[in-house]
């Protein structure tokens, strides 16, 4: 019998979002149709490739697609003609949930499923990277007899997380694939593989979520009733990321969204005692990732404002009022150069300050303080 990953809920799993559902227990993909049935006509026109490269921002569904075609081939073996012929074509990837396979993938115990994903080291902590003896517990893996018609499926969640000698552990088994197997890489930052790794895999990418796909997600991920929030402006903020926008929502982003938007109307002389409020909320300890999501937004907020201005289009609004706010500030593509160059710095300068444990109020101010100057240079 094959040894199988748990379900163990004190065993922290690094391929889940906190406050989510893992991607094997969701069952829906919204916003990647192209991806899906790339997939399905390479499988039903016979020309199924052994290795798949699933890339794409993070948080569109990278992991969802990889495991709803785990599902998919566990629960159609490769023989499934026999002497009443083959099944009609899928139209879709789709299983139902009280599927056997559907069952035994839920809880990590399909004997013909494998994942390979960071784990915890000797000293019971999580590893930063995905390990050389990860990849070779796929030996044992495919070394087991053939069942469930000789299908095996690996997920690697994510590829772009091992560590050199795990990649070239990996790299055999794409050059020398096992009878009936199929690999799934999932990667954030495809440029980070080796190249003779990309090269063997058929590539599935995944764009950005647009703002209705983006509200049905959160709300198959969340509930209807918790999910109640502008879909066009969590779209917007996350860049089509709906980990990134459970991330938003966990931290109340929006409502700090609005405040930003509204410290920026005073521009090029900001509101004083607001500047403070907000510099202090994300102080002291307990509040680092408010501080960290609100580097994030002024990030945003910046790339927007040089966005509108360099193309000369209004943006959808992710608050009232910020079309306005960005046509001011940037009028013309010189002024969204500027904006540019600045969203290019404030971040990083924010960032390295935490790294060193400057006073996070400290660098809020600053963040805003230039932010000042370049309002008045800019937007002239």
């Amino acid at each position: 019998m094959a040894k199988t990953a748990t379900t163990d809920p004190a065993t922290p799993e690094p391929d889940r979002v906190d406050g989510a559902p893992h991607p094997r227990e969701t069952l829906r993909l919204f916003g990647q149709q192209v991806a899906e049935a790339a997939f399905l006509e390479a499988f039903t026109s016979g020309r199924m490739h052994h290795g798949w490269l699933i890339t794409g921002p993070r948080g569109v569904g990278k992991a969802t697609l990889a495991w709803r075609i785990a599902r998919f081939l566990l629960a159609r073996p490769p023989d499934a003609g026999g002497m009443f012929g083959a099944p009609p074509p899928p139209a879709d990837l789709e299983i139902a949930p009280d599927h056997p396979v559907a069952r035994r993938v839920l809880a990590l115990s399909d004997p013909g499923l494998k994942l390979i994903r960071r784990s915890i080291n000797d000293q019971g902590r999580m590893r930063q990277v995905i390990a050389v003896e990860d990849v070779r517990a796929l030996n044992d893996f495919f070394g087991m007899s053939a069942t469930e018609g000789g299908r095996r499926v690996v997920i690697v969640d994510a590829a772009d997380e091992m560590n050199p000698n795990a990649a070239n552990a990996l790299l055999k088994l794409l050059e020398e694939p096992p009878s009936g197997a199929v690999l799934l890489l999932i990667a954030h930052q495809p440029s980070r593989l080796l190249p003779t790794i990309r090269s063997r895999c058929r590539e599935l990418r995944l764009g950005a979520l647009g703002a209705t796909d983006m509200a049905a997600a959160l709300a198959q991920a969340l509930g209807e009733g918790e999910a109640g929030a502008d879909g066009t402006a969590l779209a917007e903020l996350s860049g089509g990321s709906v980990g990134e926008a459970i991330r938003i929502l966990a931290e109340d982003g929006l409502a700090l969204y609005v405040q930003l938007m509204a410290l920026m109307a005073g521009l090029p002389a900001m509101d004083r005692p607001r500047l403070r409020a907000l510099s202090d909320s994300v102080a002291g300890r307990g509040n680092e990732a408010r501080f960290d999501l609100l580097v994030r937004l002024v990030d945003m907020a910046m790339a927007r404002v040089a966005r509108a201005g360099a193309s000369g289009r209004p943006l959808p609004e992710a608050a009232k009022g910020e079309a306005a706010l960005i046509a001011r500030l940037a009028p013309d593509a010189a002024a969204a150069r500027g904006w540019a160059e600045l969203a290019a710095d404030l971040g990083a300068r924010a960032r390295q300050g935490r790294a060193v444990n400057l006073d996070p109020a400290a660098l809020v101010l600053d963040m805003f303080l230039r932010m000042e100057n370049a309002a008045r240079t800019l937007a002239r």
